[in-house]
């Protein structure tokens, strides 16, 4: 392939734009147990001209999706201080908000999306019990529509919808190329057969969040949950490492590892939709966001995330056309494929990956919730594990807590 073009943002300094202050990465922990060991990948290798490292390249990820569903990607074009400069904003953001567009941009979660402000009251539109957890998330509207956008960062946008352009259409992309690869399609499979497109982020959303520290009473009610166990259900998410150890990934072992702080470096967690696109060959990521360590527990998180979705219209299927599908045949023994199977096996008709993802956002519980976080309500033991359940359009959900 030719080179991928380096990331080339609009100017900082213009005379319009207010000055921003240099976002300061906080101190790493000095805890080392319980942390995951994860495979990194350089994006850049898929540019060499050696036929050999490409191939490589490939398994590398062959391996990591297989594995853990979750990677680290690395030298894909935006440099340390580019990165740095889109944590500025969004430090910015968090201190100019305006309590007026606070109220005017609110969120509203049973839409099935989460566009526009999130308050630190939990993840439903009337305020529940503290939570700390702060967000902003552009959707396609964000993008067509300024007023929809807080104006402390109306000066900005120029910056960070060009970032939002980058991930996708160049860092995401190349992303899709190596899957589709894995999967023996070709390079442009998931790209223009799967990835929706029409605005910087297509149908998925970019998300701004700040977890502050929270109160004693929030945490025991949550047991030290900032967001249940779950998987994404896109296709994609490219979430930004930062040194504040909250993101947790369920082990092989059946354990939560804390992600290891890698500076610069992307993690990228397998969705749903990807997982049944390739026919149970790709793990959706199982992952949480719990409390920091020790050292940690006063410090604020500051947090950028892609999400990147499928087409809405389309039916949540695999990729029969495959090769290694054809060949190997599918992969039953975990996840959203398995009960998508066990559907369409029985004569049920898939949701579309519009209706997957909405029908989650629209009936998202918090972890304060204690009413539906129990056993027999939402909960359940499993091996002696409590394991979080729930039902969607006939297909059922069974993850960690």
């Amino acid at each position: 392939m030719s080179p991928a073009p380096l990331f080339n943002p609009p100017a900082a300094d213009l005379p319009s734009k207010p000055s921003v202050p240099e976002w300061i990465p906080p101190p790493v922990t000095k805890e080392t147990h319980n942390f995951a060991q994860l495979k990194s990948i350089d994006l850049s290798l898929l540019d060499s001209d050696d036929s050999a490292v490409v191939d490589s390249l490939v398994q590398q990820v062959k391996q990591a999706i297989r594995d853990d569903g979750f990677l680290f990607l690395e030298n894909y074009g935006i440099s340390i201080e580019q990165l740095h400069r889109q944590f500025a904003l969004a430090q910015y953001l968090y201190a100019n908000i305006s309590e007026e567009d606070k109220e005017r941009l609110l969120f509203n979660p049973e839409t099935g999306v989460w566009s526009g402000y999130k308050h630190p009251f939990g993840f439903k539109r009337p305020r529940g019990p503290a939570d700390g957890i702060e967000q902003f998330n552009w959707y396609t509207p964000e993008w067509q529509d300024i007023n929809r956008i807080p104006k402390c960062l109306h000066p900005f946008m120029d910056e960070i919808e060009e970032f939002c352009n980058y991930l996708t259409k160049s860092v995401n992309r190349r992303l899709l190329t190596l899957f589709s690869r894995v999967l023996e399609l070709p390079d442009n499979y998931l790209w223009d057969n799967v990835q929706s497109h029409g605005s910087p982020t297509g149908e998925g959303y970019f998300r701004h969040a700040l977890f502050r520290p929270v109160q004693k009473s929030t945490e025991e009610a949550s047991k030290g949950l900032r967001m249940h166990g779950h998987t994404d259900f896109g296709l994609t998410t490219l979430l930004f490492s930062v040194p504040i150890s909250c993101l947790q990934i369920w082990g092989r072992d059946e354990q939560w590892y804390y992600v290891p702080y890698k500076p610069g470096a992307l993690v990228i967690n397998i969705g749903d939709t990807l997982e049944i696109v390739s026919g149970g060959h790709f793990k959706a990521t199982r992952h949480r966001v719990y409390k920091p360590p020790v050292d940690q527990l006063q410090q604020e998180r500051l947090s950028l995330v892609l999400f990147n979705s499928s087409i809405g219209d389309m039916p949540m299927r695999p990729a029969l056309d495959s090769p290694l599908i054809q060949r190997e045949g599918c992969i039953e023994e975990q996840g959203i494929y398995k009960e998508f199977k066990k559907q369409t096996s029985q004569g049920g008709t898939p949701p579309t990956n519009r209706q997957w993802r909405e029908i989650q956002i629209a009936t998202a519980t918090d972890p304060t919730d204690t009413v539906h976080n129990r056993v027999g309500v939402h909960q359940t033991i499993i091996n002696g594990k409590v394991m979080h359940t729930r039902e969607y359009m006939g297909m059922k959900v069974v993850l960690p807590v």
